[in-house]
């Protein structure tokens, strides 16, 4: 059973380079490939992905959903982990999807902790518990099997904003769902930034925005409107 690692990134040779190394260091021979799909950076994270040994790809289309369905179109694996570029899953992590799947699991995430001591953050790493909407966004990280996958059509291409989310709820119509109840470790850079009451301002009106159909751009507009985020 074999896994392709896919990580959708845009500017961010900060942090590329490492969580290539580290999944390389963590993987075993169950690790096929790690494919870093490049959204029209303007700094080098292709070039820092390339050397630390990963697959680098310029996507045709710009957008996270585009750019994950790209990966996966090149994927070799028999299972897709989707990886944001400054997340870093737990060591166990190879072994720890092929368990998922081997258990009879098509698709799953992780819970998260931050790279805080905010009490606040802490609140959010707990939640993450939960089997809740929100907890469906990228930041855990996401384990689906190729075949599933490629059943639901991928990620929507035209979505901007909320395509994880929009994907794990159709995939879990199709597939069994786990939580896999240890920690990615995310970036609080977002919230470092902006600050938490504001984040979770934001994150709830885009929800409530999607859930009432607005459109993508209208949504985007709003996001980058309430934050200060690359």
């Amino acid at each position: 059973m074999k896994v392709t690692i896919i990580v959708p990134v845009f500017n961010e040779a900060d942090n590329i380079g490492r969580l290539i190394r580290y999944l390389t260091a963590f993987g075993n021979d169950n690790l096929e490939e790690i494919i870093v799909v490049d959204g029209g950076s303007t700094d080098d994270s292709l070039v820092y992905a390339k050397k630390a040994g990963a697959v680098a790809v310029i996507s045709p289309e710009k957008g996270r959903a585009a750019q994950m369905n790209f990966g996966a179109s090149l994927a070799k694996g028999d299972l897709l982990y989707f990886v944001h570029a400054d997340t870093l899953p737990p060591q166990t992590y190879i072994t720890d999807i092929v368990n998922v799947v081997k258990a009879g699991y098509d698709m799953g995430r992780y819970l998260s902790i931050y790279d805080s001591k905010s009490w606040l953050l802490k609140l959010n790493a707990l939640l993450s518990r939960l089997d809740t909407f929100g907890g469906m966004g990228g930041d855990q990280t996401l384990l689906i099997t190729k075949n599933l996958f490629q059943q639901t059509g991928g990620f929507d291409g035209t979505m901007k904003i909320m395509e994880e989310f929009e994907f794990c709820t159709r995939a879990r119509k199709r597939g069994k769902y786990k939580i896999i109840t240890k920690p990615v470790l995310i970036s609080a850079r977002k919230y470092d930034t902006n600050g938490w009451f504001t984040v979770q301002k934001a994150n709830y009106a885009i929800v409530r925005m999607y859930q009432k159909g607005a459109s993508q751009e209208s949504m985007v507009l709003k996001y980058k409107e309430m934050l200060n985020y690359r």
